[in-house]
């Protein structure tokens, strides 16, 4: 959530520090500043709010160096302000310090270091890391950065100065991410790779338990003991136009956009040249192990713990083995029966999300096979994972997720139809019959982006309520929980998502005149019933809009105010193609409301603490 970015070489810091702020301004956040090394010695800005707002600050007094960090804050210790944002410094104002992560012990250790006769100005966990390095600098940076992380425990990733050694940028990861940029004359560190693609696109990336001390000309990698290691540096070739908007309002519509490409790109190289097997090259989990396994447990946040809702009705239907799906900041609490049979699989778009880390640290010590379905190659979770099942959605800004979700179901539909292949609980042609139904899912997609202004009638209409229901049954109560979620994130309309036969068992009471339902009708064996839900509703008042097949439209307008028609694909797949009206639904409603679409209050895009 937090971003990072440092830098040392030449006297265009700040605008280095600036621009890489703005690359990660995706990830959410409340306040944000930069440290200098100037030629009057270490100085600090920062500012609570938007970027504009530290910008403004330094036109006045602008911070001239040659090294310098900064960082965005999202708000865990201390409520957001100008005093709690970092880069946070010692009493002497000789140390500075960025961080993401959490140190957990910081109150012991912050009373330790007020005995000591150190004084905070601050509530951060983050400040008593500055004091650290102070107390333990003896003429050495890196040395005092060392010692400092053996009186911490948590997650941590850090950027650090000193004024006593102007020429030296310090960077430490401890299972939060930190990259190193190599440039010419120049180096950098960032906390995600846009925040230095402008200026270099040669990168390390450090891996828990390592540090680099960097200057100008050299960059050395190490371990938190001091063990110098070498590493293969990595030439990234994305595309900075990716992190544009390409011509749309906002990334969240861009993004909705790029969905079928998304599909295409996911499922390419993974269907053999026939059309009728899936082909997972780089998987290591032996078809012996497939055909072993007693029961898969899905573990998630959020959106991706939707998408796992979705991979459990797909891989019960097409594999026939016990699913269960975990929320990941519950899981390892409930001390999980995980067996050597047991395969976890864990989602997770950023492949930083704290608590999937630890659920996927928790599934492995207990003996899990553990696959990981990520769409950040190089992420904590897919370098810890057994196995990976990368998506190829491409860097998303916006805070809802759209595309990256969308994609993470064309994964579960590539790895259910791959189990059954194995196990052979699902004949060929009938899988032949859903890939070849998955490769016009791009298309159909398309479609429905084609004719949009029915949905966008239907978001301003509903933008006018304060509470609305989502229900559905089996896949479609899945992506109603999605579609809920996304409308919550970024119109701030308080939403519901129901099964729709749990209506009698008490939510029919908050069913009154004009209330907004919003009802998903594609699973063909449960049509009936849904009809009859929905009828329940309206008969009560409810405003009804329905999400079905064209095929359906005419017969339910008899019981609904208005329906929205999808593509017709088989009932295994109609979660790729139901939830993009849900998206658009979400996004104009937010448009409506004049919300900032792409940084919902309060909500991050990458959420690395617990």
């Amino acid at each position: 959530m937090c971003g990072i970015v440092g830098y040392i070489g030449n006297e265009k810091t700040q605008s280095v520090l600036i621009e890489g702020l703005k690359k990660l301004e995706y990830r959410g956040y409340d306040s944000a500043g930069i440290a200098v090394f100037t030629s009057e010695g270490l100085r600090v800005a920062k500012a609570k709010g938007r970027l504009a707002n530290l910008e403004s600050k330094l036109e006045d007094a602008p911070l001239v160096g040659t090294a310098g960090i900064g960082h965005t804050r999202w708000a865990t210790h201390g409520k957001p302000s100008d005093v709690n944002s970092h880069p946070h410094t010692d009493e002497s104002q000789k140390f500075s310090v960025v961080h993401n992560g959490i140190v957990e012990n910081y109150l012991e250790l912050k009373e330790e270091l007020i005995q000591q006769g150190h004084q905070f100005v601050s509530e951060t966990d983050t400040e008593v890391i500055s004091h650290l390095i102070a107390r333990e600098y003896d003429g050495n940076i890196v040395k005092a950065v060392q010692q400092a992380i053996t009186h911490m425990r948590g997650a941590f990733a850090l950027g650090v100065l000193t004024e006593y050694e102007p020429d030296k940028l310090v960077a430490v990861r401890q299972a939060s991410p930190l990259i190193i940029g190599l440039g010419q004359g120049e180096n950098f560190i960032g906390s995600d790779i846009p925040a230095i693609l402008k200026y270099t696109r040669d990168v390390y990336i450090l891996n828990d338990g390592e540090m680099a001390l960097l200057t100008a000309d050299a960059v050395e990698l190490m371990t938190i003991e001091g063990n110098f290691i070498s590493r293969e540096m990595i030439h990234v070739d994305w595309d900075a136009v990716t992190a544009e908007k390409g011509g749309f309002d906002h990334f969240m519509l861009k993004e909705i956009h790029e969905q079928p490409k998304a599909y295409r790109d996911t499922m390419l190289g993974r269907i053999d040249e026939s059309g009728r097997k899936i082909v997972f090259k780089d998987l290591k989990l032996s078809e012996e192990q497939i055909r072993s396994i007693t029961n898969i447990q899905i573990v998630a946040c959020g959106t991706a713990y939707h998408a796992g809702l979705v991979g459990r009705s797909v891989i019960e239907q097409l594999v026939r083995i016990p699913v269960e799906n975990d929320v990941a900041s519950e899981y390892r609490y409930r001390n999980p029966i995980v067996t050597p049979e047991t395969l976890v699989i864990v989602v997770s778009q950023s492949g930083e999300t704290a608590d999937t880390l630890a659920a996927l640290r928790e599934a492995k010590s207990k003996g899990a096979h553990v696959l990981a379905i990520t769409n950040v190659v190089g992420s904590s979770i897919a370098r810890e994972a057994d196995d990976v099942l990368g998506t190829l959605a491409g860097p998303e800004i916006a805070v809802a997720s759209t595309k990256a979700y969308s994609s993470q179901l064309i994964a579960f539909y590539l790895f259910g139809l791959y189990l059954a292949q194995v196990r052979g609980t699902l004949a060929e042609e009938a899988a032949a019959e859903i890939i070849a139904a998955m490769g016009s899912l791009p298309e159909q997609v398309e479609s429905m982006l084609s004719n949009t202004e029915a949905i966008k009638d239907y978001a301003e209409q509903i933008s006018k309520h304060q509470h609305l229901f989502f229900i559905g049954r089996g896949q479609d109560y899945a992506v109603a929980q999605e579609g809920s979620l996304k409308l919550k994130e970024i119109s701030y309309i308080h939403s519901e998502a129901y099964a729709a036969g749990e209506l009698k068992h008490g939510t029919l009471a908050l069913i009154e005149d004009g209330i907004p339902v919003i009802a998903l009708a594609t699973q063909e064996d449960v049509m009936e019933k849904t009809v009859s839900n929905i009828k329940e509703v309206k008969a009560r008042g409810a405003d009804v809009m329905v999400i079905t097949y064209e095929e359906h439209v005419v017969n339910l307008l008899k019981s609904v105010d208005q329906a929205f028609a999808i593509p017709k694909t088989l009932p295994v797949l109609t979660a790729a193609l139901s939830v993009v009206p849900l998206q658009l639904l979400a996004y104009y409603a937010s448009l409506a409301l004049g919300h900032d679409v792409d940084k919902p209050r309060n909500l991050a895009k990458s959420v690395t603490v617990e």
